[in-house]
């Protein structure tokens, strides 16, 4: 039986991997070794981080929303409980944006949660 080198195989291989590690600093894009264990640990990351960044922005805009209840009298936990009671549906981004760009309607959102809280 005759002998299969697959060096066009192994080539395709190596300089896929190689491509992904543009940029990567040193031999971590020049030798195909340490650029395919850079190039694993940084897909690894990425998808880590996809799922934190979501994480960080719902932190961000809890914060956000904590100070500016805070200014108007209520703690971040008192203002979500009392917006819940009063039936009020809006997310976390939407009362942080409210928060920083309209200070009012989010004071007006404030009181309906205080006089919420107090009948409830």
């Amino acid at each position: 039986m005759a002998r299969v080198k697959g060096g066009t195989v192994t080539r395709r291989r190596r300089k896929k991997v190689l491509k992904l590690a543009r940029g990567y600093f040193g031999s971590k894009h020049r030798l195909f070794k340490t650029a395919k264990q850079q190039v694993m640990k940084s897909l690894m990351f990425a998808y880590r981080d996809r799922r934190q960044v979501k994480r960080n922005y719902r932190r961000l805009w809890i914060t956000r929303i904590n100070a500016a209840a805070r200014i108007n009298g209520l703690s971040y936990s008192q203002m979500m409980h009392g917006l819940k009671v009063a039936g009020v549906d809006i997310n976390r981004k939407m009362l942080s944006e409210l928060a920083i760009s309209d200070a009012k309607a989010f004071a007006d959102l404030a009181e309906l949660a205080k006089s919420a809280k107090q009948v409830g």
